[in-house]
């Protein structure tokens, strides 16, 4: 029975229905309101129940109580009525019969421990219905993803361990409800667009890079799963914009993902992919995001309407903000790109600011809006994984968030300005390789670099020359071709004319490794530096027989070969990007 039902919840006792008299200070018997109350009684008087009680009739109401209430209780008579006696703990020595000598007084429970006990009990309780709770509202999460088979695209699972790289995907297709007026009415869902979110290893820095959806690319072959669950490759097609890499032929978030790695060199490990609804009601989950326009903008085509300075949108203004495109800059897609990297870093700093996380009603409806708004891979397809996701994507500092765009040109072959682009190829490789190499673009502390680096720094001294470097070259997973292509740079460009090419290594390595003898180190330091070799391929060792005789090194190309004359020592500061910005700065749109 509730409180409710036994009347007036204050200072109840729930146990016994003992009322707090402020008069007294006493606990008193809340009886029915015509029958009067009284202070704690004395000895009991027999009566006729108490008689009744005593029976085997009596026993059996007593052992039903017992197994409702954990102890038994007796009836008796306080100034008329009939009550309940003061219960008795399972197991202990019960109420000697009314007049025997030496009866034990009945003990009243402090107030302290009638509210201990009851307080336990409801924390237990409320501990049991809230997980109960948690666990059926997490599995309704669950069917709120959607999830798509990109085959070998994506990786299996998540690490906590390790960098990852999550491709987002935001298409233009025309899906859900007021979505009805945006976009090309016709798309099939391109990939409109496309960050790839980086986080390093150590959780000190992650890089968002923007990819241009007008990037002109060669979308290579994708195996694609159908809707009967068989495979289907669709062909792959050169010079064609990056936005084509989705929808397109039918192809799937797993082609975008392999034609990312076909540009960048950086291969994505997950996906996911959002639509119109999902700026709507992410932004409205949070209560609206904070942006700042140095003009103010009226635009016609995405009906943005807004002042300068600062101001909160969400739903359809916030999907406007980031679609709109010819109020920005040159009018062109990279203009528009910066705004977008400004509204995601105001919808960071949101969804991480006290005013969200202390909300209940808000995490609520974020996390609704999210999972019905994502469409992911496998591999992080659970709640749980996207809950671990964003857990290590919360450890990384908002300053230390770096949002960048893929460097490029003009397309030469538009004769248009900003129709197209293309990578840039004197900048371009710089960034891939710092992001592959889990190199932050802000400053951040390093921990030391490992034994081998250091082993590698101190071969610094003094280097023999060139031309008395004597070494084999072997392939051990690079692609084919490799050792001569290395042999020809070696002996023409550099000089190493004590080079040869030894064929094949007998099994394949990961890594490029250099063997070298003790009384070789000054050939290992020449050799190491021309080729721009890091301290974990130095492998101190013993030499091998050259074709004319001689002590020799032996040079095996890894699959991570790069090329002839291409440095494999990772950078140690990353590459100074134009339009760069980070999480946690306010910018206005212009």
């Amino acid at each position: 029975m509730d409180a409710q039902g036994r009347g007036r919840a204050d200072n109840i006792d729930p146990a016994d229905q003992w009322v707090l008299n402020p008069s007294t200070g006493e606990y008193e018997l809340r009886l029915s309101p015509s029958a009067p109350q009284s202070s704690v009684p004395g000895p009991r008087r027999p009566n006729a129940r108490d008689s009744r009680d005593s029976g085997a009739s009596g026993g059996a109401a007593r052992g039903r109580g017992d197994a409702a209430a954990g102890g038994t209780r007796e009836m008796r008579q306080v100034r008329g009525a009939e009550v309940p006696g003061p219960r008795r703990r399972r197991g202990a020595e019960p109420e000697p019969p009314p007049g025997r000598r030496n009866r034990r007084p009945v003990k009243k429970k402090s107030k302290a421990k009638k509210i201990l006990a009851w307080t336990a009990g409801g924390t237990a309780f409320v501990l049991v219905a809230v997980g109960t709770a948690g666990y059926l509202y997490l599995k309704h999460l669950e069917g709120n993803v959607t999830t798509t088979d990109v085959g070998d695209a994506a990786k299996d699972g998540f690490s906590k361990d390790d960098a990852f790289n999550i491709l987002i995907i935001g298409t233009d297709k025309r899906t859900g409800k007021g979505n009805e007026g945006y976009g090309d009415k016709n798309s099939v869902g391109h990939a409109d667009t496309n960050i790839l979110l980086h986080v390093a290893k150590d959780r000190t820095n992650a890089t968002a890079l923007s990819i241009p959806r007008d990037l002109i690319v060669n979308v290579p072959d994708c195996e694609t799963t159908q809707a009967d669950g068989s495979k289907k490759i669709i062909a792959g097609t050169d010079g064609v914009r990056f936005n084509t890499s989705l929808g397109q032929e039918g192809r799937d978030p797993g082609c975008t993902m392999r034609t990312v790695k076909e540009v960048t060199g950086i291969e994505p490990d997950h996906f996911m992919m959002v639509d119109f609804n999902a700026v709507k009601t992410l932004t409205t989950a949070v209560g609206g995001v904070d942006v700042c326009l140095k003009h103010a903008v009226k635009d016609k085509d995405s009906h943005l309407d807004l002042p300068a300075g600062q101001s909160k949108i969400a739903g359809e203004q916030a999907l406007a903000f980031v679609r709109t495109r010819h109020s920005w800059g040159n009018q062109g897609d990279l203009d528009r790109i910066k705004v977008q990297q400004q509204f995601m870093a105001s919808l960071m700093r949101k969804m991480s600011s006290s005013d969200t996380l202390t909300s209940p009603t808000k995490l609520v409806k974020l996390a609704e809006a999210a999972t019905k708004a994502l469409t992911v891979d496998k591999g992080i397809g659970s709640v749980s994984t996207l809950k671990d996701v964003a857990l290590e994507l919360k450890k990384v500092p908002p300053k230390n968030i770096s949002f960048l765009t893929v460097p490029v040109v003009d397309n030469p072959a538009d004769g248009v300005v900003h129709k197209t682009v293309i990578v840039n190829p004197n900048t371009a490789p710089q960034v891939f390789d710092a992001i592959k190499n889990d190199v932050s673009f802000t400053e951040v502390k390093k921990k030391q670099k490992a034994a081998k680096d250091a082993a590698a720094a101190r071969l610094k001294g003094s280097k023999s020359a060139p031309s008395e470097v004597r070494v084999r070259v072997l392939n051990g997973g690079a692609e084919a071709g490799s050792a001569q292509e290395t042999l020809n740079w070696l002996q023409t460009d550099e000089g190493v004319l004590k080079s040869e090419n030894a064929g094949n290594a007998p099994a394949e390595l990961s890594r490029t490794t250099l063997e070298y003898a003790p009384d070789q180190a000054p050939q290992a330091r020449e050799l190491a530096a021309l080729m721009g070799l890091p301290g974990s391929a130095l492998k101190p060792g013993k030499s091998v027989t050259n074709s004319q005789g001689l002590p020799a090194m032996t040079l095996t190309l890894g699959k991570d070969f790069k090329g002839a004359g291409v440095s494999l020592t990772a950078p140690s500061k990353a590459p100074d990007v134009d339009g760069k910005s980070t999480a946690d700065k306010v910018q206005c749109a212009s």
